[in-house]
């Protein structure tokens, strides 16, 4: 069975297939397209999911906030509250759960806006149905990932705590949006490197053809900023024609 979405097909077929992990992974899908909705209920039911629905601002807040669900598919254009109003009403709470937002819009400045929300991923409409499986994929493996990881990532005197989200510099704790903590993440694991912008763009963004440069850069410059607002010497570096790196000269 098909459904065409934006000009795009989604094929869904055959009965529900084990996770192949051997557990279910629970789903949010907060979409107010009736018809858009219903395709990835199925589509992703028939993945071996558990899928609840939301189609509008204010219930998905209150749905969304319940700690059980593995990864959240928000739209952006939602009735009554948009997508990434609830999306940073939910981070102000501390909800961890990886959000995948679906948006219309591509430009270099929304998705800023998105991720600096809380969003740990995109994906632009029209789609098909196998990247947004990919996407989900990716999100949850970063989740599972960071519980099982040590506490704390550390570089000179740069630490970002990988339960709590703080980064501090010395005793001066660094506010940071979500986005900009994720940055700063793969700095840290990747310190004393010299890290290309396409390998930034292949690690944050998971598709290097929209995560245009000029998003890497928005975001190293903000970083930077902010690591030094106290007058700290630089820790991240531009490495004319390479790239950047992370750590004390």
């Amino acid at each position: 069975m098909g459904c065409a979405i934006g000009g795009r097909l989604l094929r869904l077929r055959g009965s529900p297939a084990p996770p192949k992990n051997g557990a279910a992974v629970r789903l949010l899908v907060v979409e107010d397209d009736p018809r858009l909705r219903d395709v990835l209920r199925r589509g992703l039911t028939e993945q071996g999911h558990i899928v609840d629905e939301s189609a509008d601002g204010e219930d998905a807040e209150q749905v969304a906030s319940s700690p059980m669900y593995d990864a959240i598919v928000l739209d952006v254009n939602l009735p009554k509250r948009s997508g990434l109003d609830v999306l940073r009403s939910l981070r102000r709470q501390k909800f961890q759960t990886p959000v995948l937002v679906l948006t219309s819009r591509d430009t270099a400045e929304d998705i800023i806006e998105g991720l600096d929300a809380g969003a740990d991923d995109y994906l632009r409409k029209p789609f098909v149905f196998g990247e947004l499986q990919a996407r989900l994929r990716s999100i949850t493996r970063r989740r599972s990932a960071v519980e099982t990881t040590n506490a704390e990532l550390r570089s000179g005197d740069v630490a970002l705590d990988l339960r709590t989200r703080v980064a501090r510099r010395g005793d001066r704790r660094i506010d940071l949006t979500p986005r900009e903590t994720a940055f700063l993440e793969y700095f840290l694991r990747n310190a004393g490197n010299v890290v290309t912008r396409r390998a930034i763009e292949d690690a944050m963004f998971d598709r290097a053809s929209e995560a245009t440069s000029n998003v890497v850069d928005v975001y190293v410059s903000r970083l930077r900023s902010k690591l030094a607002a106290a007058g700290e010497p630089a820790v991240l570096q531009t490495i004319r024609g390479a790239g950047y790196r992370f750590g004390a000269q």
